[in-house]
């Protein structure tokens, strides 16, 4: 399973006087560690406090406008409720436009999609070199007891009443104006669950996609392939006709007790592709897997070493990887690692703590795009002293390698 000993410095980040501050590092790790990344800001990009805002993703197009997709439904304790929710009725796919770097964002959302049947989760935004967009995400209907009663088994319930029903996908070719859909994909042959109408689950998952370099997409889905345990894991579907139908190519990460679920999929300049996924029933540990074939095979997933979910991967200017996670173990936030270009020293990079002031374990998701040479903009949803669930972000300054 891989090697638990990852390096514990901790690297901090904080802008005090434009200077990096290191916390927790030993310093004999202090010199190189500050040249790592430097915070330049954190930022609110979307905030209503009638409104859950959650599970963004973000991509840059080609004319530098930046797109933020995200989850939004009503706040269910601004209602009077006692609690939020990750599922709701009211669940859309709705996004935000930045046409500055950041700087400002467009003050009202558009809608992406609103699904007929439920609510919607988690838009997973690609950006693909010929300029579509790709939106994958998964929804929930909401059922009385009686059709409840009468649904095929197994399936899968969140809570009373709330069934899912797969995954789904929607495209734009006009910059995320006009989005058409749904695409659905096919089932994965593990998977054990019907949808509410007793057909074969559509494949789902929440993380990123990657374009290939030979222009094949590939994404990592997961599936309930086990009743007892109940557990899902992870497999690899692939579309070549750039997203409009996908085949199923192989699994990517299954254990006996240990369960995969969201995940993101990332290519090295070699053409490996790698896999980062969170787990379940492994003390929140990180994983990864590879494959050396395009996709046709993986290696057995290793254990990254440290805790945190889930992980998106972006490649720098210089081909060294940003990993973003989230970290819900106090202190609550964002966090990052910076890999080199073929993610294979996730054991002994060190860790930069990107916020540390979450006010409860709800926040996290984060997901970064490049916005120059240096600086990347990585994504989240975040709450403060319990407060609204909102979208936000931090510009981090990325420093040389090796320098």
């Amino acid at each position: 399973m891989g090697s638990r000993n990852a390096m514990r410095t901790t690297i901090a980040l904080a802008l005090i006087g434009g200077a990096f501050v290191s916390g927790g590092a030993a310093a004999e790790n202090t010199a190189s560690a500050s040249s790592v990344a430097r915070k330049v800001q954190d930022l609110v990009i979307y905030e209503d406090p009638k409104f859950y805002a959650a599970f963004p993703s973000v991509v840059r197009r080609p004319d530098g406008e930046l797109l933020v997709a995200f989850r939004r439904a009503p706040s269910r304790r601004a209602l009077g409720e006692e609690r939020e929710s990750h599922v709701d009725p009211n669940s859309y796919l709705v996004r935000v436009r930045s046409a500055d770097g950041g700087t400002s964002w467009t003050r009202e959302p558009d809608l992406i999609y609103a699904h007929a049947l439920g609510g919607s989760q988690d838009p997973c935004l690609l950006a693909l070199r010929d300029g579509t967009l790709l939106c994958a995400s998964y929804g929930w209907a909401f059922l009385r007891p009686d059709a409840v009663a009468r649904l095929q088994q197994p399936y899968f319930q969140n809570k009373e009443g709330v069934v899912f029903l797969g995954g789904y996908m929607v495209r734009s070719a006009d910059g995320g104006h006009m989005w058409d859909g749904p695409i659905y994909p096919p089932n994965v042959p593990a998977e054990i669950n019907f949808d509410p109408y007793g057909k074969a689950l559509p494949a789902y998952n929440r993380g990123a996609l990657v374009e290939g370099r030979d222009g094949r997409i590939f994404w990592v889905v997961a599936a309930n392939d086990s009743a007892t345990p109940r557990k899902t894991s992870n497999y690899l579907l692939v579309s070549e006709d750039k997203g409009t139908t996908w085949h199923y190519s192989a699994p990517v990460a299954v254990d006996p007790k240990v369960a995969f679920n969201e995940a993101s999929i990332y290519e090295t300049p070699r053409g490996d592709l790698v896999a980062f996924l969170r787990t379940a029933g492994f003390n929140d540990h990180a994983c990864i897997a590879r494959s050396t074939d395009g996709g046709k095979t993986f290696q057995p997933w290793q254990d990254m070493g440290f805790q945190g979910h889930p992980l998106q991967a972006l490649r720098l200017a210089d081909n060294r990887v940003l990993l973003v996670y989230g970290y819900r173990h106090k202190p609550y936030g964002i966090r990052a690692r910076i890999l080199n270009p073929e993610c294979t020293d996730f054991a002994t990079a060190a860790e930069i703590v990107i916020r540390d002031d979450g006010g409860t374990t709800d926040l996290g998701y984060p997901w970064s795009v490049q916005l120059d040479g240096n600086r990347v903009l990585v994504v989240y949803y975040f709450n403060q002293a319990d407060g609204p669930r909102h979208i936000a972000g931090s510009i981090l300054e990325i420093g040389r390698a090796g320098r």
